[in-house]
C-alpha cells in the first residue's frame, strides 16, 4: 500500500490508533500520512471546501489549528472587497505572513494580482502546490522574510498581516509589540506601501490599546465571533481614507450567509442608567453575542435597541417587548428568585436540569450548580446576576429565539 492509498483509506480513523499500527505498513511514510490525515480531519470541520478538494496537502498540526476557518476567511474577503472599492483600487495585494494560505486564498480573489509571502520554505511548497488545485491563477508565491520583503515591494492596494502570536519558546503572546513582525515598528512602511492594511490579531488583545498603539491610523475594528466564541480581531489601517473610527461586532453563527452585525462609533452614546425594571414573569432577557462582549459597547447597544441593563456589570439586558433583531440570544423570564432557601425551593419546583450562567455574581457556575442540585442541560436557562441595588437574583428563563 502506498502512502497516498493509506491516507485515502484511513483518513477517518483515529490517528493515535493508526500510529500504534505503523509496523503493519512498512511502505507508508507514516509521519507524513498522519499529518495529512489529521490535517484533513481538521479541514473537514474548518475548511470543508478544502477537505473536498482532491490532492490538497495539509501542513503540520500547529498551522492547521491556527489557520482561519472558511466563514472568517470569507468575512475578510468581503472586507477586502469593500475597502478596495472605498480606495478605488483593486489591482494587487500582498499577504506578508502567508502561513497555510487560507486567508490569502480568499482575500486574493478581490484583486487582479496577489503575492503570498512566507519565510517557512515548507509552507511555501505546500501553498504553491495547493493554489492551482483551489482554482487560483492570479497568485505568486515568494519565500522571504516579511520585513525584508516589505522594504522592496511596490505599492499595493492592500497589505495583509497576521503576526505570529507565539514567542521563541512556543508560549502565546497577545500584546501587539510582542508579536512577530512588530506591526507598530513597521507602521510607517505599511502606510507608505499600501492604500490600506488589514491586520489579523489575537482575539485576546485589548483593541483599545491596539488602536492607540497604531497612532490614529485605524479606520475600522472588526470583532468576529463564531459559535459563541470570539475568534478574530481585525483592524483596517489607512491614511488614504480619513474617517472616524468605527467598530463592527460580527457574529457568524447565524444560519444565513449574512452575519449578525452591530456597528457603532466609540463614545457616541451617553451612559445608560441601570434597569428600573421590576423583573418578573414575561420580561424579556437579552444576552449579547461574544463580539459585543469583547467590544464592551454596552451603552451603545442599550441605546440602539432600547433595552435596559440589569446593572453596570451584569452585561444582561431587559425589555418589556421582544427585540427581534437583538445581536445575541433572547429569553423570556418565567420565574425570578433570590437566594433565600424558601424562595429557591419554590422557584425550582419541577426543574431537574438547566443551563446556568453567572454574570456579576459571587458564585461560580460550578458552585451554584452544586448548591441548586441541578444537572446540566435541558431547555431551562438560569442567569444568576446582581442588580444595581446589590440584590442577588436568579432569572429562570426559556429561549425566545
Amino acid at each position: 500500500m502506498t502512502t497516498a492509498e493509506f491516507i485515502r483509506e484511513y483518513r477517518e480513523r483515529d490517528i493515535r490508533q493508526l500510529a500504534l499500527q505503523a509496523n503493519r505498513f512498512p511502505d507508508v511514510d507514516m509521519p507524513y500520512a498522519l499529518d495529512q490525515i489529521q490535517g484533513w480531519q481538521i479541514a473537514r470541520r474548518k475548511l470543508p471546501k478544502w477537505a473536498a478538494c482532491d490532492g490538497v496537502i495539509f501542513p503540520p498540526h500547529l498551522s492547521m489549528e491556527q489557520c482561519s476557518s472558511e466563514p472568517t476567511a470569507q468575512y475578510k474577503l468581503n472586507l477586502a472587497m469593500e475597502w478596495a472599492e472605498i480606495v478605488g483600487h483593486a489591482s494587487r495585494m500582498t499577504d506578508l505572513t502567508g502561513g497555510f494560505g487560507v486567508d490569502f486564498s480568499f482575500t486574493s480573489c478581490a484583486f487582479a494580482a496577489a503575492t503570498y509571502v512566507e519565510r517557512n520554505e515548507q509552507l511555501c511548497h505546500i501553498v504553491e502546490h495547493n493554489l492551482p488545485l483551489l482554482g487560483l491563477s492570479n497568485a505568486t508565491v515568494v519565500c522571504a522574510d516579511a520585513v525584508e520583503y516589505l522594504s522592496t515591494v511596490e505599492p499595493q492596494t492592500m497589505l495583509f498581516l497576521d503576526p505570529a502570536r507565539r514567542d521563541e519558546h512556543g508560549a502565546k503572546t497577545v500584546m501587539l509589540a510582542d508579536c512577530t513582525p512588530d506591526v507598530v515598528q513597521l507602521l510607517p512602511k505599511l502606510l507608505e506601501k499600501s492604500r490600506f492594511t488589514m491586520l489579523k490579531l489575537s482575539p485576546m488583545l485589548d483593541w483599545h490599546k491596539a488602536v492607540d498603539d497604531l497612532q490614529g491610523t485605524v479606520r475600522e475594528v472588526h470583532i468576529v465571533s463564531v459559535g459563541g466564541e470570539c475568534k478574530e480581531l481585525l483592524l483596517v489601517l489607512s491614511t488614504v481614507v480619513e474617517s472616524e473610527l468605527k467598530v463592527y461586532c460580527a457574529d457568524l453563527s447565524t444560519a444565513s450567509d449574512t452575519p449578525s452585525l452591530f456597528v457603532y462609533t466609540p463614545g457616541s452614546s451617553a451612559p445608560v442608567a441601570n434597569s428600573t425594571f421590576n423583573i418578573q414573569h414575561s420580561t424579556f432577557l437579552h444576552e449579547p453575542n461574544a463580539s459585543i462582549m469583547k467590544a464592551g459597547c454596552f451603552d451603545e447597544l442599550a441605546a440602539a435597541y432600547g433595552v435596559s441593563p440589569v446593572s453596570r456589570n451584569s452585561h444582561l439586558f431587559l425589555s418589556d417587548e421582544p427585540v427581534e433583531d437583538f445581536p445575541g440570544r433572547s429569553f423570556v423570564v418565567e420565574r425570578v428568585t433570590t437566594m433565600n432557601k424558601g424562595e429557591l425551593r419554590k422557584a425550582l419546583v419541577g426543574i431537574e436540569k438547566a443551563n446556568i450562567a453567572t454574570r456579576n455574581f459571587p458564585l461560580t457556575v460550578a458552585e451554584l450548580r452544586k448548591r441548586l442540585k441541578i444537572k446540566d442541560g435541558g431547555d431551562v436557562y438560569i442567569f444568576a446576576t446582581t442588580t444595581a441595588e446589590g440584590e442577588h437574583l436568579l432569572l429562570i428563563s426559556r429561549k425566545y429565539r
